[in-house]
């Protein structure tokens, strides 16, 4: 993370995230009119002037409500604020000074950091005057008027923000770190695996499905290894998403798992493998990412020394031919193989990134191409000559052959299965290309 921390904070509503996304120039933080929507601390980065910084958004403060969660987002907010370096604290020109604002004032004023006042939402002339009544907050000597819609304002806001920033800071101190994804159904233990790796209430965890709304970014250091962690929305079937916030939190999930190298797929062990599971890991299947399956819950699960395996040889079944990622039988609650599962992550990531010498590659598979060689098509011999690795994210081979358009489905998969015996790729998916040589 940056040493330059700018934290945005404020009662709910008031366009917080609608900042965010504006300061780091990308649409990441969910918006929506609805407030509560943002619950756990959001990061990302930006730039002004050739000042690099992260950017904190939060959730709305709020106290004395009816929001279950209202206990929880006061304690992100509040550490969110620890980590700052510059504090803006947003307030809303179109409904004017509340309470709320002049409670959360008292809350600020126990923390030694620069505040910033920021009255958004001040599109018009009215709104802009009106502004003046936040000086009531006895928050500075200046109130910053700006649009976080529009971008109006904004300019002036950061010019005096970067003042604070005596380090040019970092473009991208994400850069170059492995990236791991927590993926799933709703309510199968992903934050509170999050929060157990790294030993803090990172996301917000209830028994209610759909807590985590944003995908959720975490540096993980452990084992001798560096990784960005990410939490992400419960994913459910289409047919079943009915509210836009759930619609764009789903998005932000298919997002992570884009840009991931590692899809932690955790699967509910009381319930075992569903159809959504499936449809999840084919998603990472297809996007090329290495896979590791977490059954989570296994402490609720009775079982004997069997159990484990046959559990086990039923998924690989019902994934065939998705079936060569490792499983881990864990338990968050209990803190059983969570690190495990890391440990797995980090050798799945070296099987993704490793490269295989091509003198090694041809001495190896043409050993077992000769044990089982390739049937004939109707009367034409097929003859693989040799094969290279190719630098991609995942592992790819070209094999030039004669005749590469009459190797068929269950060859190629042959030649798959001695690769990932011979050379490890467990739990990465292989693409095999077969060209005219």
């Amino acid at each position: 993370m940056s040493t330059n921390i700018i934290c945005i904070v404020g009662r709910p509503n008031v366009g917080k995230s609608t900042l965010f996304n504006r300061l780091i120039e990308e649409r990441k933080a969910i918006m929506d009119n609805q407030s509560g929507v943002t619950r756990d601390r959001h990061y990302g980065y930006g730039e002004w002037t050739d000042k690099y910084f992260t950017v904190i958004d939060t959730g709305g403060y709020v106290v004395g409500s009816e929001d279950i969660f209202e206990g929880a987002i006061r304690e992100q907010v509040e550490r969110a604020i620890e980590e700052s370096t510059v504090v803006l604290f947003m307030v809303d020109t179109m409904t004017g000074l509340t309470e709320l604002d002049k409670e959360f004032a008292n809350v600020l004023r126990r923390y030694d950091k620069p505040v910033y006042l920021v009255a958004n939402k001040a599109e018009t002339t009215e709104r802009h005057q009106s502004a003046a009544e936040f000086y009531e907050l006895g928050m500075g000597d200046e109130i910053y008027t700006i649009s976080a819609q529009t971008g109006f304002g904004t300019g002036d806001l950061l010019d005096a923000v970067v003042t604070h920033f005596e380090d040019p800071g970092i473009e991208n101190p994400e850069a170059g770190i492995p990236r791991v994804a927590i993926m799933g159904r709703p309510n199968v233990g992903k934050s509170s695996f999050l929060n157990a790796l790294i030993g803090a209430e990172r996301s917000i965890v209830t028994d209610i499905a759909g807590t985590t709304r944003d995908a959720i970014h975490t540096r993980y250091k452990a084992f001798g290894k560096d990784f960005i962690l990410t939490d992400t929305a419960g994913i459910r079937r289409k047919s079943r998403v009915k509210e836009d916030i759930e619609f764009y939190s789903t998005l932000r999930s298919v997002k992570a798992l884009e840009e991931s190298d590692v899809c932690v797929v955790m699967i509910d062990a009381t319930l075992g493998l569903e159809g959504q599971d499936i449809s999840i890991i084919g998603q990472a299947d297809k996007a090329k990412k290495g896979i590791v399956l977490m059954v989570n819950k296994w402490d609720l699960v009775e079982k004997d020394t069997k159990t484990a395996d046959t559990f086990r040889k039923q998924m690989m079944e019902r994934l065939a031919p998705m079936n060569y990622m490792p499983v881990i039988f864990a338990s968050v609650v209990e803190k059983q193989r969570i690190y495990q599962v890391m440990e797995k992550v980090m050798e799945v990531y070296e099987n993704k990134t490793k490269r295989i010498p091509t003198s090694k590659l041809n001495d190896v598979m043409q050993a077992e191409i000769a044990k089982y060689p390739p049937p004939a098509h109707r009367g034409k011999y097929i003859n693989i000559k040799y094969m290279i690795q190719v630098p991609t994210p995942s592992p790819t081979f070209i094999f030039f052959t004669s005749h590469p358009k009459h190797v068929k489905e269950p060859y190629m998969r042959y030649l798959e299965n001695r690769m990932r015996e011979n050379f490890d790729f467990s739990g990465v998916p292989i693409t095999l290309f077969f060209r005219e040589k």
